[in-house]
């Protein structure tokens, strides 16, 4: 086949029209993976991104023929399994994506395989398990049982046992629960509004997310001290359920929909009250930004949210160009390594992190913006945690070669990885000891002296 010139119009995105029966059809969706996997076959621009595109490659370079047409149909899933929809191939390297009339989503097409696989054959025991965010998190805020399954976790039997029973890798690291959940903890603050600015609200709703719900709750307790120190009143969104983006990676449609149903309602009433809705891990805000508006697009409700959600960086670099956001900033951080995750990137709201971070006094910011690999629950299974940690290998370096202070990422989990991972390829920093990881919301309160 002949590539053409790709479109130099901006990209842009349709609606995923699962409710159609066509959607579900698996003779169509056959032909139209064939379609697409032939295009970039001829194409081959993003073989350095992810592991889909190196196995389809592989796939076609090892079949008889050397092109698409050798290579059996019931391969096809072995590329869709490597995806894990972080959508940089969309965003930053595909040239046919929509306007160009071949009309390529690559992530989307990869979506509609999972979900068919999903509703025909469901999901291991272990898939339903680590995309049940809500139910695993259960087990947080109860001391003595935080406590024994942290303990548990960390001994070699028990993640000898994980990995043959489970299907989770020994190696890979995976979060622990908090004795005491961040719901259970923070309160809202109602101070009178503040002047809004030109760019944003004068009061936030927090949408504090699983992860912090349940794993790492002083990520959320930072942002608020962020929030008070700036006299910006608060709430928490009420009724908080997961996001949906586990079960979206799943292709479990109908589960995205039920936890859609649970959040939407609340957060599209504080929308239409004025709030900014921030929360604090990237996978969530895409979900809400742009996952669920394409799955829903004429839901009045999810639009409203999707106007509402902000990345509390975004908002937070948006305060300051109002003139409204303190920088009486304290203490100095020294070198900090900072990832940007694809789930932030993607929002295409520019280096909205990085560009707070360099307003902090004597702290010097190595942006390091490729894929550390992670992926949510992608990364901890024992038939990807290889690739995981291959694909994330420049970012470990990266990161590590400038002997940091402090390493970061938006999404923690790829911060965990990326730590994981700096082990392996740097194991000296500056005084001896390896460097800390700290989400970008604790290095701004640490910064501000909170």
């Amino acid at each position: 086949m002949t590539v053409r010139e790709g479109s130099l119009e901006a990209p842009t995105r349709h609606p995923i029209d699962w409710k159609n029966p066509a959607f579900w059809d698996e003779a169509a969706l056959e032909k139209e993976l064939e379609r697409v996997f032939d295009i970039c076959h001829g194409c081959r621009r993003c073989v350095s991104l992810c592991g889909a595109f190196p196995t389809l490659f592989d796939l076609v370079d090892n079949s008889p023929t050397m092109e698409l047409d050798g290579v059996p149909k019931e391969k096809y899933a072995d590329v869709v399994d490597q995806c894990y929809l972080c959508d940089m191939c969309f965003m930053t390297k595909c040239p046919y994506v929509p306007p160009h009339p071949w009309n390529l989503d690559f992530p989307h097409l990869m979506l509609r395989a999972k979900a068919v696989r999903f509703r025909k054959h469901g999901a291991r025991f272990r898939d339903k398990l680590l995309s049940s965010t809500d139910a695993l998190g259960k087990l947080a805020g109860i001391p003595v049982v935080t406590q024994t399954v942290n303990a548990a976790n960390r001994t070699k039997p028990v993640r000898a046992l994980m990995e043959s029973q489970l299907g989770v890798d020994r190696n890979a690291w995976i979060p622990e629960y908090a004795t005491r959940k961040f719901r259970s903890v923070a309160r809202a603050n109602s101070a009178p509004p503040v002047r809004d600015g030109q760019r944003t609200p004068g009061k936030v709703a927090v949408y504090s997310t699983c992860f912090v719900n349940y794993n790492e709750p002083g990520i959320g307790h930072d942002l608020l001290k962020i929030l008070a120190h700036n006299e910006i009143p608060y709430v928490l969104a009420e009724k908080e359920a997961c996001c949906g983006m586990p079960k979206l990676e799943l292709g479990d449609l109908d589960a995205v929909e039920r936890l859609k149903n649970v959040n939407i309602p609340q957060l599209a009433a504080l929308a239409r009250q004025g709030y900014a809705i921030l929360t604090p891990i990237p996978s969530c805000t895409l979900m809400y930004k742009q996952e669920l508006p394409l799955l829903f697009p004429d839901d009045a409700d999810v639009a409203a949210v999707k106007e509402a959600m902000w990345d509390p960086f975004e908002y937070l670099v948006a305060r300051h160009k109002d003139g409204l956001l303190k920088t009486d900033f304290k203490a100095p951080l020294g070198t900090v390594s900072y990832h940007i995750p694809c789930h932030g990137r993607v929002q295409n709201i520019g280096r909205k992190t990085e560009e707070l971070l360099k307003l902090l006094p004597a702290t010097k910011v190595n942006t390091v913006e490729r894929c550390s690999g992670h992926s949510g629950t992608w990364g901890v299974k024992k038939e990807f945690h290889a690739m995981a940690m291959k694909i994330g290998r420049p970012v470990f370096k990266a990161m590590a070669e400038v002997k940091p202070d402090f390493i970061s990422s938006d999404c923690q989990l790829a911060g965990h990885h990326i730590a994981q991972g700096i082990e392996t390829v740097a194991r000296d920093a500056p005084d001896g000891k390896p460097p800390r990881l700290a989400h970008p919301i604790t290095l701004v309160r640490i910064a501000y002296g909170l």
